[in-house]
């Protein structure tokens, strides 16, 4: 595990925020930020025995065993249909190796089977590459207003598809005025799905 999955997990836990960690640590609160945000990966030994004592773990321990696995959050629930909300309810980690963690950001849970014809199914786990535009036939996690869906992108001169992968869904057109209004944006790129049996 990496610094900040240690101290995302033990905020989660124990509900204190960036604020009360740097207080009862004796640091200023831009310190912990830097760390819960991925900035500062090594710490100086004094307060690395600081941090291992309030966390009541052996840091260093615990980033040795794990250093060939890292984990990313599963953020929430993406539809694969439509009508979802967005809806950012973290599930908890998933462990990546060393390739993958650098390929993606976060996992998202599916539901619906609108893009089965994808592999992609009711249930799936989709893992997601943060961006803000993908190639024309690649499969995207869209947001069109606050809804979020997972469809694949088709790009036209005047229009956007967002086409299903299941005949009994039906593509939806975007043209330029109603993607800058609603707004359509395109939120991340699919790198693969992976089912839980």
């Amino acid at each position: 595990m990496t610094l900040q999955e240690i101290l995302i997990q033990f905020k989660e836990r124990t509900g204190l925020n960036n604020e009360a960690i740097a207080s009862l640590l004796g640091i200023s609160k831009s310190t912990v930020s830097r760390w819960v945000n991925g900035d500062t990966k090594n710490l100086k030994k004094e307060t690395l025995n600081k941090l291992s004592k309030l966390l009541k773990i052996d840091i260093s321990t615990v980033m040795a065993e794990n250093s060939f696995y890292h984990k990313k959050p599963i953020l929430g629930t993406v539809k694969a249909g439509y009508n979802l909300f967005a809806d950012e309810n973290r599930e908890g980690f998933l462990s990546v190796n060393e390739e993958d963690h650098h390929r993606g950001d976060y996992f998202l849970r599916v539901t619906g089977d609108s893009m089965y014809l994808a592999k992609i199914h009711d249930n799936d786990l989709i893992y997601v590459q943060q961006c803000q535009d993908v190639n024309s036939g690649q499969i995207a996690v869209v947001m069109i207003g606050e809804e979020v869906t997972v469809k694949k992108v088709i790009k036209k001169p005047d229009f956007l598809i967002l086409e299903a992968a299941n005949p009994h869904f039906e593509n939806r057109y975007f043209n330029k005025q109603e993607i800058a209004e609603l707004p359509v944006k395109i939120i991340g790129k699919v790198i693969y799905s992976r089912s839980d049996f």
